[in-house]
């Protein structure tokens, strides 16, 4: 008999196919003592162990490539970091076996950073998924990960970590689905960025039976479990009209009367540029340069190999707009050279701009490194700080761009409330906005971004949400400047139709949606999406919100 769940639709299109589960975690090892002597083995063990993970980690990385590379090449310092292994080998030392003192030391580690503050929660399931591989390599079991499968399924899992999901076969994994996570998750991103269907947070997933048939629409979020004959036939219809739309869908993004949108990609790295180029990107809004950072937690990169690797992406959009962010360091990025070890709440603390001021000459380094590699170019290079809070932040940033001797248009992320009600103060000093709605989101409702209890104050369509997105661009509308959208919302082809109608001037979006947004955008004029805003704001929950907007570019 046909049911329906529902969790979070996180990456478009509908997948049907069987259910196959994730791996199970490894297993806790015994807590048996060893003999003193067998300490020195058991401590040059455990170190091979971490040195094999962290290198495969960084081999699937480099498989992954773009954005997903970072996220992996992260789990591999976690990996590495002293004061676990040291943890550990002290462990070993008073008679833990190898596999035990990890498993400990991990514990340890997972319980400092549940106590450093919600922000971190996140990061607690990319240091289990270590744990597991390290402790799995010593036990000598098969890695926990995605099924062996010669058949395509849907994948159901508690949670995914960024190794698996990163290199996820789409000719396999026909889509997956989470219990945990959130639409701004590690694993959302990546599976937009693939172009995998996926729902996260979704109460009970792990329940399905292994062999069950289910449909998913990562759009609505729905999961059809044993779908009927009518309910496959709707969803291969519907699925078939929006890959029809898209085919036909081509060129600037722009309203069905004429009024330009322009869509742009975010990406992570030079890896992310070709897939960029071929879902027709008129540029890019969002260039995180965080990935040249997290090979050497210990120092930045030289000024020489930041304007190899500029270049290399500013060459690929000769005409267009690039937006480059300068590095967002702290909180769930920590690096040694830049951010304090100390805060008792990093996501409140030294993140972002505020970490570059206090380090000016890694500020200076990048500023300098993209300034040269604009040299010669056309491109249309544009600069932003992370972590904008008030006019003085905005000021000093455009300051420090100036005598970097960088010609290019400087900008301000809004990312704090604080921004948004003051934004008319901060375009003072800089000339354009771009709204970060992912941490944006997480500020105004205290709720972090990487958990899934909270998920429903994380949905972009909370009309507080938009309340602070209308008065962002309407200040830039005021002051004759542009205020885009580089967060994850602007992915959602509906909610980029009412970020248009807010009077936002430009959508940024992983590579993948592109084509969806820029075929729905077309369907619809200036004036619906006003009304859709309009109404979207009006109503009092992110679901109300939705459907308001529905309903008045259906014509309801």
């Amino acid at each position: 008999m046909e049911t329906t769940l529902r969790g979070v639709g996180v990456s478009h299109g509908v997948a049907i196919g069987e259910v196959r589960h994730m791996g199970t975690a490894v297993l806790e090892p015994p807590a048996k003592q060893i003999p003193a002597e067998e300490a020195e083995r058991e401590q040059a063990r455990a170190r091979r162990a971490v040195e094999a993970v962290a290198a495969d980690l960084m081999a699937r990385g480099n498989l992954a490539g773009g954005e997903a590379q970072a996220v992996l090449e992260a789990q591999a310092m976690m990996a590495q970091d002293p004061e676990l292994i040291a943890d550990v080998e002290r462990r070993i030392a008073v008679g833990s076996t190898a596999e035990r003192a990890v498993y400990d030391a991990f514990a340890s580690y997972r319980a400092l950073l549940a106590g450093a503050g919600e922000y971190l929660a996140g990061r607690v399931a990319d240091l289990d998924d270590v744990r597991n591989r390290i402790v799995a390599r010593l036990l000598g079991v098969p890695m926990p990960g995605v099924p062996d499968s010669d058949e395509p399924y849907i994948l159901i899992a508690r949670d995914l970590a960024p190794a698996d999901t990163a290199l996820l076969d789409p000719t396999l994994v026909l889509g997956f689905v989470t219990e945990e996570g959130g639409p701004t998750s590690h694993s959302a991103i990546l599976a937009r960025a693939l172009g995998v269907p996926a729902i996260v947070a979704l109460p009970g997933a792990g329940e399905l039976g292994e062999g069950t048939e289910i449909a998913i629409d990562g759009s609505s979020g729905e999961v059809f479990v044993d779908p009927s004959a009518e309910k496959r036939a709707a969803l291969e219809a519907d699925a078939a009209a929006r890959k029809a739309a898209l085919s036909a869908s081509s060129g600037p993004g722009a309203t069905s009367d004429g009024h330009t949108v322009p869509l742009l990609a975010n990406i992570g790295g030079p890896g992310d540029v070709a897939a960029a180029v071929e879902a027709g990107a008129e540029g890019v809004g969002l260039f995180r340069t965080e990935f040249l950072f997290l090979d050497d937690s210990a120092r930045a990169p030289s000024e020489e190999k930041q304007t190899a690797a500029y270049r290399q992406v500013l060459e690929a959009f000769p005409q267009g707009r690039v937006v480059v962010r300068v590095l967002d360091a702290g909180a769930d990025k920590p690096l040694d050279f830049l951010t304090p070890a100390d805060e008792p709440n990093p996501a409140l603390g030294v993140r972002g701009l505020r970490s570059l001021l206090d380090h000016p000459h890694v500020l200076r380094t990048q500023l300098t490194a993209l300034a040269r590699a604009a040299e010669g170019l056309p491109v249309h290079l544009e600069v932003m700080a992370p972590m904008v809070a008030d006019r003085a932040d905005a000021k000093a940033f455009a300051d420090a761009c100036r005598e970097a001797g960088l010609h290019a248009k400087f900008g301000a992320m809004v990312e704090i409330p604080s921004a948004a009600l003051r934004a008319r103060s901060v375009l003072q000093e800089v000339e354009f906005l771009s709204l970060g709605t992912n941490d944006l989101a997480q500020y105004t409702f205290a709720a972090d971004r990487q958990v899934g209890a909270v998920s429903r104050l994380q949905d972009p369509w909370q009309p507080a949400l938009l309340d602070l997105v209308a008065m962002a661009a309407e200040a830039g509308r005021a002051e004759g400047k542009s205020c885009g959208v580089c967060g994850e919302a602007a992915s959602d082809p509906l909610l980029a139709c009412v970020l248009t109608g807010l009077g936002v001037t430009s959508l940024s979006m992983g590579a993948a949606s592109i084509p969806y947004v820029r075929a729905t955008l077309a369907k619809y004029t200036l004036a619906q999406c006003e009304r859709a805003a309009a109404a979207a704001r009006a109503t009092e929950s992110a679901d109300e919100a939705r459907a308001a907007a529905q309903a008045v570019l259906s014509g309801e």
